[in-house]
């Protein structure tokens, strides 16, 4: 346990430590595991505008919170919506479905950039819009990778529901919106919130699609600008540290504070009914 904690948690530290080191501490031919003071100096080229290598990361965080949260809400929506009609309405082949919504997954993420590119283009095109340095369409490339999942996840969880809570709600006068609202939702709060944190946390990290899709700068996600630091002629490891930390700690935190939920959300989920 001690092995498997330190080599999770080691990475980590010195991720953060090494934001306040020195170039010279990080360069230096012997590792420093403590820095010899706390060095505010990567962190003030990524956020003080009177720094002569500024690097206005707070837009890129603004970017990366722009795609982040639309692709987790609208993720949620369209897979309560999918998922609740294969868990609950009867028609043929929905097994098949199910199963073949994770299909997707069997291809690599590159082999789909292409496709993806191209519809988009296609679409813009007949309707009026610029796939590239565009942030909504990076949101619904976000959604073609994350929603098969998110329906699977909670189709299953659903299946978890006792059906006749449902029967009884639609005896006693309730349509089938209505207890989705009322009944359905409640009930699947940990389901919900595992599928906006995974789906956030992907949209959040997310490198490939964002790289293809985004060339100005001024519309860099972080993933991006952390790239873009770390291939910067100058080497200065000690601020993709700092990026990188930046980067890190919402999600760390996201996942901390909702735990309970995520594992609940997650066991139920998994596990097919």
């Amino acid at each position: 346990m001690t092995f498997f904690l330190t080599g999770i948690l080691f990475p980590f530290y010195w991720m953060v430590s090494s934001s306040f080191k020195t170039q010279a501490e990080i360069g230096g031919r012997h590792p420093v595991y403590v820095p010899s003071a706390l060095n505010l100096e990567a962190y003030k080229e990524l956020f003080d505008p009177a720094h002569p290598s500024f690097q206005n990361f707070g837009a890129n965080i603004v970017n990366s919170l722009k795609v982040s949260l639309p692709t987790a809400l609208v993720a949620v929506v369209l897979s309560v919506l999918g998922s609740y009609a294969i868990a609950r309405l009867r028609f043929r082949g929905k097994e098949v479905l199910l199963n073949s919504i994770l299909m997707v997954y069997l291809l690599p993420g590159v082999l789909l950039i292409i496709p993806l590119f191209s519809m988009m283009a296609n679409l813009g095109d007949r309707i009026g819009f610029n796939v590239q340095d565009n942030l909504g369409v990076l949101i619904v490339t976000y959604l073609a990778q994350t929603l098969p999942v998110a329906l699977y996840m909670l189709t299953n969880y659903f299946r978890t529901i006792p059906d006749e809570i449902e029967q009884a709600a639609l005896i006693d006068g309730c349509n089938r919106l209505e207890v989705i609202w009322r009944i359905t939702l409640p009930l699947a709060v940990p389901a919900l919130i595992s599928v906006f944190i995974y789906t956030f946390m992907i949209a959040w990290n997310e490198f490939l699609y964002a790289l293809v899709f985004l060339n100005s700068r001024e519309l860099f996600t972080m993933p991006i600008k952390v790239n873009t630091i770390f291939s910067d002629p100058s080497p200065r490891p000690h601020v993709v540290m700092a990026a990188s930390t930046i980067m890190t700690i919402p999600v760390v935190i996201l996942f901390l504070a909702l735990e309970r939920f995520l594992e609940e959300g997650l066991t139920a989920g998994a596990v097919k009914g």
